[in-house]
């Protein structure tokens, strides 16, 4: 398969197309164009949350997962992520583990009526 187009250019560019495709709910081609951007800056924490998004909406649950675990690794009170980690676990069928990354996503939210 040829993935020229999503390879293509400079990292910045990469991201606009990324979001655009994101935007345009391409959540496939999203990942496809985020996947490679993270892997040449896995240090920066916007694109791989993205790329969960991406695969969450694209129901690659797994994938969402695997990248949401280590964005809470690295900051374990980066809120959406456990929002996001907690949401995809759920959806795995996992409810009393997604239930404690959404206790902690309500706490730090501010939300301790969600508790």
């Amino acid at each position: 398969m040829d993935t020229t187009y999503y390879d293509h250019g400079t990292p910045a560019e990469r991201w606009e197309r990324a979001g655009m495709f994101f935007d345009a709910k391409d959540y496939a081609a999203a990942a496809r164009v985020l996947g490679g951007l993270v892997e040449e800056v896995p240090e920066q924490s916007g694109p791989r949350l993205l790329l969960a998004r991406a695969y969450y909406h694209s129901a690659q649950l797994l994938r969402a997962e695997a990248e949401l675990r280590i964005l809470v690794e690295r900051d374990p009170v980066e809120q959406y992520a456990r929002l996001m980690l907690g949401r995809t676990l759920e959806r795995q069928g996992r409810q009393e583990e997604a239930d404690t990354h959404l206790r902690i996503a309500a706490a730090l939210s501010g939300d301790f009526a969600g508790l």
